[in-house]
């Protein structure tokens, strides 16, 4: 089974941090991540130079992951030019077009 997570919840950081990714990063998550969308404070995740940060580009670089924040949300907190290699910017029409050949099953917000 393929899936897409959307984070939007202030509880986002403790299910990313010491849920999925170390799942991800053991390789016993149990089902293929195609992609992960961030918005409001959770864009904070793909800045570069922080511990979730580097995971993530980690696990992007393994798998080839979309890793995308929800652009009016970068901008507004000025990370624009410190988003991790590799993270995109965008709005739900890029996510649609991103994913679009991953096809995933299922999406969930978190």
């Amino acid at each position: 089974m393929k899936v897409a997570y959307i984070f939007s919840t202030t509880n986002s950081h403790k299910i990313l941090d010491t849920m999925i990714l170390p799942q991800l990063e053991e390789k016993r998550h149990g089902v293929t991540v195609v992609g992960m969308f961030f918005f409001f404070d959770n864009t904070f995740f793909l800045m570069n130079g922080t511990d979730i940060g580097a995971r993530l580009q980690k696990i992007q670089g393994e798998t080839g992951m979309l890793l995308m924040g929800c652009d009016q949300c970068i901008f507004e907190r000025h990370l624009a030019d410190k988003l991790i290699p590799g993270a995109r910017m965008g709005c739900f029409p890029d996510l649609y077009q991103a994913l679009g050949p991953a096809a995933p099953d299922q999406v969930i917000t978190l």
